[in-house]
């Protein structure tokens, strides 16, 4: 049992808290990842949303490494990973967390995901439950049945060879509620457009593919869902789904946030992560 505590502290890491890597994994996909924080501490694992990379966690990043040893990969297909020529179910993208949890030497972790990340979670979980200490679902759900993602699949469905930047910059801005500055939202639509076409199109197939609304109650570690009420792609019914299935979770809601909260309030965001962690760390 892991019981390393740090302050919670605003400052950014120094120039060298921050380590990127590469590593070849035994589901035969070689997969980027960002690490921080003291070896020592608790093991976090972070899983991006549709699209993104281990950037879009870069506003919590620095707060989190003072309380954990996190991991913020990112997934086949995404940023700076490896793009194999087929495979992007949601299985498959669960299997790399688990073997990136065996080359980690990682017994166990807790893990949180975002969007997309939060269905690669959920399977990690059910394929690997004695390895998630705790999870973390943030604008989460079973499955993607609702008429946003079909509207999305019609759009990426028309892309033929390259993705518009004015789409992702529309994508990516229309996640949130409350705006986010200039220069942020230009690295996001940036690592976005690191994605194949033809990525966005099989990943976009695979999420549409998975629903966990039946084996929710295999489930069993407890669970943190955070959501904002202005989430515009899960709906608060998935909510509810998610809490009538799950086994040990809780709600958290934020009034006035969108889909991505760990942007739009990522003080209150880390302090709902040390407070929900820790306690299973005391």
């Amino acid at each position: 049992m892991y019981l390393y505590h740090a302050p919670l502290a605003a400052a950014n890491l120094p120039p060298d808290g921050m380590r990127f890597a590469h590593v070849d994994l035994a589901t035969g996909v070689r997969l980027h990842y960002a690490e921080a924080g003291d070896p020592n501490a608790i093991p976090l694992v972070m899983l991006h949303g549709y699209s993104d990379s281990w950037f879009s966690f870069s506003p919590v990043l620095p707060l989190l490494a003072t309380r954990f040893h996190v991991y913020a990969i990112d997934q086949r297909g995404h940023g700076n990973s490896e793009c194999p020529a087929r495979d992007y179910t949601i299985p498959h993208l669960a299997a790399d967390i688990v073997a990136f949890l065996d080359a980690m030497n990682l017994s166990t972790a807790a893990v949180v995901g975002h969007s997309m990340g939060t269905l690669v979670a959920q399977l990690v979980a059910l394929a690997a439950p004695e390895r998630i200490t705790r999870l973390v679902l943030e604008g989460a759900g079973p499955n993607l049945h609702f008429d946003v993602a079909q509207e999305l699949a019609a759009v990426v469905a028309t892309f033929d060879g390259t993705v518009p930047a004015e789409f992702v910059r529309e994508f990516q801005a229309g996640s949130t509620y409350r705006p986010q500055p200039d220069d942020f939202l230009d690295r996001i639509v940036a690592e976005s457009l690191k994605m194949p076409a033809w990525v966005w199109q099989a990943v976009l197939d695979g999420l549409l593919a998975v629903d966990t609304t039946t084996e929710l109650e295999r489930i069993r570690m407890p669970v943190l869902l955070l959501w904002g009420d202005k989430d515009a792609v899960f709906p608060r019914a998935a909510q509810d789904t998610l809490l009538a299935g799950l086994a040990s979770a809780v709600l958290r809601v934020y009034p006035d946030t969108g889909h991505t909260p760990h942007w739009e309030i990522p003080v209150q965001y880390v302090l709902d992560l040390v407070e929900f962690l820790e306690e299973g760390a005391a």
